[in-house]
This record gives structure tokens, sequence and C-alpha cells, in this order.
């Protein structure tokens, strides 16, 4: 990240998003010291809101904070100039082509910059936020980073009640219990719907953590 995008960067989380995500929802965590705390790791999570992201990055020590790399879609977050300033500057974007054909080598090219320069990755396998608190099929794009960094820990995280709190769709935040359940590494496996089993598995065993997912049973 640049000079000025750092302390950009530590200000917005530590005087808005910090404050907002503590005293507005009640988080329950689990095995919040399994985050890695330090790079190259990836976090792969699941996503039903833009809160996933602001909710995992307020989440992690202050001092690693800058090295905290959301991959994002890049035909959103880099939509017109002052959301793609913003993105990449105040939360650090990774931008992602989701559109058009390119080979892995490139889609992932600033990932595993990112990765080279020891920074933690938060990546979304399904693509994008689905229907509130329902699991989309993951995609396989995290297997082929995976793959191409075999070296670097794959962090399986579910968040479960935040996209109730900040449905798809809706600009109106509301106060919701809301759990985040942190994993174990997972093992890389040289089958892909292998590796993405395992992945599901786990989510599934981190939602089974969740306080919110036992009251609604949803």
């Amino acid at each position: 990240m640049s000079r000025v995008s750092r302390p950009l960067k530590l200000l917005f989380f530590v005087l808005l998003v910090r404050p907002l995500v503590l005293i507005v929802l009640g988080l329950n965590i689990v095995n919040r010291n399994k985050l890695p705390t330090q790079g190259p790791a990836i976090i792969a999570a699941n996503h039903n809101s833009h809160l996933d992201t602001m909710v995992l990055m307020s989440l992690m020590p202050l001092r690693v904070l800058h090295k905290v790399r959301p991959v994002a879609a890049a035909d959103y977050f880099l939509k017109n100039r002052w959301r793609a300033w913003f993105s990449l500057n105040a939360i650090g974007i990774i931008p992602l082509a989701r559109r058009g054909r390119m080979d892995r080598e490139t889609l992932f090219e600033g990932c595993r910059s990112a990765l080279a320069n020891g920074d933690i990755l938060i990546l979304f396998p399904e693509g994008s936020r689905g229907k509130a608190e329902q699991m989309q099929p993951l995609k396989r794009g995290l297997f082929h980073l995976a793959s191409a960094e075999p070296d670097v820990p794959v962090i399986p995280v579910v968040m479960h009640g935040l996209g109730r709190a900040l449905p798809k769709g809706d600009p109106i935040l509301v106060p919701f219990n809301c759990d985040v359940a942190i994993g174990d590494p997972l093992p890389l496996s040289e089958d892909g719907k292998e590796f993405i089993t395992a992945v599901e598995e786990a989510f599934q065993r981190q939602l089974n953590e969740c306080l919110t997912w036992g009251n609604t049973g949803a």
C-alpha cells in the first residue's frame, strides 16, 4: 500500500468501522485466536453482506490492518473514480475481474503479488453476495490460488446474521446479533472438487457453532 493509504485505512477503521461494529452489532466470535496475525495467509469466508469485509477487518489487530487485503469485484468497486479511490486506499482491495476471458495466472496476479508481499487476503469463494443467510455453491478460484501458493495457509471463516443486518441491496443497517466462527487451516488437496468439498464441510462445522444459526435453524 502507498504511504498515504496506510494512515487513511487505519483512521477509517479506528474512527468509523470498529465503533460501528462494536456498538451496533452484537458479535459472538468463536475461536478468534485462529485468525492469522501475520501473512501470507488467505481467509476464505462466506458472503452475504457488504458488512462481511468490514467485520472481518475490524477483528484484525491494528498492527497488521494495513496488510489485510480483501479480494473484491473490479466491476463493482472500480465502477467510478471516487469509489475506486476509496476502495483502493481506505480499504485496500485487490480488484478481481469477474468479466471477460482471462488466464488464471493473469486473473490472480494481484493476489499472488500481495501474498508474496506477506499480506493477508480475504477471499469469498462464493464469488458474490447471495440471499441473506443462504450459502451459494463455491467457485474453484480459491482452489486455483491455493494450488499456486501451497505454503500459504487457508483459514475458513463463517459469518451468520450479517445478511440480515445489511442485506444485499438494502442501504439501511439494522442491529442484529451476529456470529463469526473461525476454523483451522485447511489441508490442500490436489483435486479441486475434493478441496472445495472440504471447504464446504468446514463452513458447515463452523455454522453449527454459530448461536444465531442454532436459534433460527436457518
